[in-house]
């Protein structure tokens, strides 16, 4: 089974490459993909899913942070019917409700969930001639935004994992969950789709991300400790008085001297004695004029933690200070929490069988040190399932690329083969149903 697989995925070089490009052509940001996740749900239902579930079905609208606008909304909403959305799936998409879960039942046996995330950033593409987007005309066509971190590499994979195991279903034993996550930046969605029970009953759960490997390397899949930061995002609002400056400061209450007495403060903040801990405000708007006493300020911070105790501590006292600030200079302050990710590390018994199973499928792979560690959305799959005793396995899928979340970001679209070929051979052995059957073709 494992080398129909590896075949039926090389045979979709092509396609993997026309859809990748397509989407990255069409970019949109996170609870905005609404064209993106009207594509998948099109394809998953003609590839003839048992269920493709989307909107409200996909995401619990409470457990969604860092919510865009209503204009926003509306304004994505309106351009995805412009670019032919799927009308059928589009109409349950409205207010921010994207992503699509995908289920194919192959009798008894385990459930495996993929996870792979679909949003871009809001960064203006390079127009630099001699890169590949630029030179084969999938350029960004949405202005202010690109997938500068590979997540339309991210959903071709899916797509093409979704052919495959379609394809292949005969040969499986159990059931495949394919999550097609939004607003995986800024760690925003992952949790509302945990909140909607989409994880229970989950055994297995994977997830990848492409990635740079050394120049003159070719590509591989690389799989380490998956070890990732703890993190809390936080927009805090302070309100004031407005006054004038000269005529009756004594009348105003000074919202930017609380946010600055609070960035002072938040930096100060001790840190833990168990786990390396991280602080950072990233932003401070405040102010009219020269005269006027400021009467709003807003503050957009992070905090981070090697544990998710630590980032709780540090996320506590971040608050404290914030609350703090205010009530020093007469200010109310409204703290929302836009983003979080926790604490996860790949379960070593499914690391070694993913490594071990790429080894014997043909799919280069070997074992990677991790490097510094970030935060990931990925963590709330990993700890929805590990809390019920299941196992997750987070890899990176390696190919000459670029640096990521920058204008000229881009990667070796070999790594979409390998993608698939590496989602697929896992699955398939962790699925492994009796001997006889065969794989259908792919298209």
């Amino acid at each position: 089974m494992a080398a129909n697989m590896m075949e039926l995925a090389r045979s979709l070089a092509g396609q993997l490459s026309a859809w990748r490009r397509d989407l990255h052509r069409w970019p949109e940001l996170g609870f905005c993909e609404m064209l993106t996740s009207c594509r998948i749900a099109r394809t998953l239902t003609d590839l003839g899913f048992d269920q493709v579930l989307v909107g409200r079905d996909v995401c619990f609208g409470p457990g969604r942070m860092g919510l865009p606008s209503e204009e926003v909304l509306e304004e994505a909403y309106a351009q995805a019917a412009k670019r032919g959305a799927d009308p059928v799936f589009l109409a349950e998409m409205e207010g921010g409700f994207t992503g699509v879960v995908g289920i194919l039942r192959c009798g008894e046996g385990p459930t495996v969930a993929l996870r792979f995330d679909i949003d871009a950033l809001p960064i203006q593409e390079s127009r630099d001639p001699e890169r590949l987007p630029v030179r084969e005309g999938f350029v960004s066509e949405h202005p202010g935004v690109m997938h500068a971190c590979g997540h339309d590499g991210h959903t071709a994979v899916g797509l093409g994992v979704a052919q495959v195991l379609a394809a292949c279903r005969e040969q499986l034993h159990g059931t495949v969950k394919l999550l097609f996550q939004p607003a995986e930046e800024g760690v925003r969605g992952a949790k509302s789709m945990v909140e909607n029970g989409h994880l229970d009953g989950v055994d297995y759960v994977l997830g990848a991300h492409v990635g740079a490997c050394q120049p003159g390397e070719g590509p591989f899949v690389g799989v380490g400790s998956g070890g990732t930061l703890a993190t809390a995002k936080f927009d805090a609002v302070f309100t004031g008085k407005s006054s004038h400056a000269g005529m009756a400061p004594q009348e105003g209450r000074y919202a930017m001297l609380a946010a600055a007495t609070a960035v002072l403060n938040l930096f100060a903040i001790p840190r833990h004695g168990d786990a390396p801990t991280r602080i950072n405000v990233g932003k401070l708007t405040a102010g009219t004029g020269r005269n006027i006493v400021c009467d709003r300020a807003v503050l957009e911070l992070e905090v981070r933690g090697s544990t998710s105790e630590a980032n709780a501590y540090m996320a506590a006292y971040a608050r404290q200070i914030l609350e703090a600030a205010a009530a020093m200079h007469g200010c109310e302050v409204e703290i929302a929490c836009v983003g979080a990710a926790e604490r996860a590390e790949n379960t070593p018994a499914l690391r070694s069988l993913v490594l071990e199973t790429l080894a014997q499928a043909g799919v280069p792979a070997r074992e990677i040190d991790d490097g510094p560690e970030v935060s990931e959305d990925f963590s709330y799959f990993a700890k929805a399932v590990t809390d019920h005793g299941g196992q997750s396995c987070y890899f990176m899928n390696l190919a000459q690329a670029g640096a990521i979340h920058h204008p000229s970001f881009d990667f070796d679209e070999a790594a979409l083969v390998q993608g698939v070929q590496a989602f697929c051979a896992v699955t398939a052995r962790l699925l492994e149903a009796p001997q006889g059957a065969s794989c259908g073709t792919a298209d």
